[in-house]
């Protein structure tokens, strides 16, 4: 059951991530800019971080088993739609299809794992295996994608997981029981469609804030992010039967490791996208290179996941989250102060490697909390918050942090144009083309090859300066995190002693 448990989680994360190394060869091929390429690379994590919480309470209600077969079995049109797409749009709604029906699969898994082992070690060893094995696909994904990329075109990259899907399918109905201490408590559907449309707005609102002209249309999506967060909740306060019981949610276990497992979680996923542009575009790496690269994180993930589920039992969630913290922090500083043109894969390795190991040692204890701090009727509650901790904190950190890289590409692009000597001579279109995208220059460079070592060494100048401002607001989230979680969570003593609170509190109401 676990095998099958965590294949499933690993089919979900594993598409995640494939899209980030082709994204070269996708810009080349649709002609991208750069906010597509951002919407392309957030599409599966934006369609699973609008769908977890309402799948969640469905799975909770009316049968896990059956949501995550569902969610299996629509990965397959899903991936083909990716794979086959003729035009950027048809690819960014691919891309959330997949998403969507991760959204089925992946909180399920958990919600499983959970209602299948009771509280102690043999749950957090349970989990730790389901986080270190799903999380190392985020980073199994690249790698396999370049494989492919050294033989076929962008789109197989999106076919990797439609093999893994069918073994899983298999396996969960063949070993996971139909029905584990699901809810009768009736589903409100209304707050799951407002849930759906107010995260989808505010990962949207973020990812298209630099496109030229969308400055309004952010900023509006963003601001009906705010007012639909505002409803939701006040909806749940009021509502006999809450999708998402703010009673659980304001509970100290429940909402520090739910910020801080988005930070982590975004902190990955955003250097992997940021970093997988710089290897190709700067390094000059081939996909298969590029996939290859990131291989450390995956290696400090799994590696990291059994010591951080002793660490657990011995230290606590607290103590291990800011360990993982500790390990993150200088990854990024590695990236702004090391990285940039020529330089030694040794530098690239030891970012991702810190970057795994502090994933590896901070989302299990994250996800513990969180499953913990809530009656195993509630489970896929706190299991998609679990898992929303991971998309949404990855679809707004890479959106942030791909939203910042424009902004700092096109600012340093304009301020070598205006620094140049034939600055009048750069017309509006030609300078809206280099400042757009690297893609989009080295395009632009392939038609004027007497002017093509200027542009690509200005574009590479340019997006290394980009990149830079994106790290240093990484390393920033990062410092928040680690505040957040030594400020407002407590040690393993009283950890232990809120559990037995909670569980005595839930005990009553049961009773009740």
């Amino acid at each position: 059951m676990l095998s099958a448990l965590i294949l499933g989680a690993l089919v979900c994360n594993i598409n995640l991530a494939v899209a980030n190394v082709a994204l070269p060869d996708i810009g080349r091929a649709l002609d991208s800019s750069q906010t597509a390429l951002t919407l392309i690379a957030v599409g599966c994590t934006l369609g699973l971080a609008m769908s977890v919480l309402y799948f969640g309470a469905i799975g909770d209600r009316y049968g896990r088993k059956l949501l995550l077969l569902t969610g299996l079995g629509l990965t397959v049109p899903a991936s083909a739609i990716s794979a086959w797409a003729p035009t950027t749009e048809v690819l960014v709604a691919g891309r959330i299809f997949t998403g969507i029906a991760a959204g089925m699969a992946y909180p399920t898994t958990l919600a499983l794992i959970t209602a299948l082992w009771a509280e102690g070690p043999k749950r957090v060893k349970a989990i730790a295996l389901w986080s270190g094995v799903s999380a190392g696909g985020t980073v199994l994904g690249p790698v396999l994608a370049g494989l492919l990329l050294e033989r076929y075109w962008w789109g197989s990259v999106f076919l990797i997981a439609v093999p893994l899907a069918v073994l899983g399918f298999v396996l969960v109905a063949m070993s996971v029981p139909a029905h584990v201490h699901e809810s009768s408590d009736a589903v409100d559907h209304m707050s799951g469609v407002i849930s759906v449309v107010m995260i989808a707005a505010l990962v949207l609102g973020i990812g298209i804030i630099s496109a030229p002209g969308k400055l309004e249309i952010a900023l509006i999506m963003v601001a009906v992010a705010v007012v639909l967060i505002a409803v939701f909740a006040w909806r749940q306060l009021r509502a006999k039967d809450p999708l998402y019981d703010l009673h659980y949610a304001k509970r100290r276990l429940f909402w520090v490791p739910a910020i801080a497992g988005m930070i982590i979680f975004g902190s990955l996923v955003g250097s992997m996208f940021i970093g997988q542009q710089f290897l190709q575009n700067i390094l000059d790496y081939s996909t298969l290179e590029a996939g290859t690269a990131i291989l450390p994180a995956a290696i400090g993930m799994v590696g990291a996941a059994p010591i951080s589920a002793r660490l657990v039992v011995r230290i606590g969630s607290r103590d291990t989250m800011l360990l993982g913290y500790a390990f993150i922090l200088p990854a990024f500083l590695v990236m702004l102060f090391a990285w940039g043109e020529g330089t030694a894969y040794a530098w690239v390795g030891l970012a991702y490697l810190l970057v795994g190991i502090g994933a590896g040692l901070a989302l299990t204890p994250a996800a513990r909390s969180l499953t913990g701090s809530v009656p195993v009727s509630r489970v896929g509650m706190a299991s998609g918050t679990a898992d929303l901790q991971r998309d949404l904190g990855g679809s707004i950190m890479q959106a942030l942090l791909g939203t910042i890289l424009t902004i700092g590409y096109a600012s340093a692009f304009t301020a070598q144009i205006n620094a140049s000597a034939a600055a009048g001579e750069v017309s509006e279109a030609t300078q809206s083309a280099l400042t757009q995208s690297y893609s989009s220059a080295a395009a632009l460079a392939e038609r004027y090859p007497e002017y093509q070592a200027q542009i690509i060494g200005a574009a590479q100048q340019s997006f290394v300066d980009g990149a830079n401002w994106a790290y240093a607001a990484g390393a920033i989230a990062v410092v928040v995190g680690a505040i957040l979680v030594r400020l407002a969570y407590p040690r393993l003593d009283g950890e232990k002693e809120r559990i037995a609170e909670y569980e005595r509190e839930d005990a009553a109401v049961t009773a009740a």
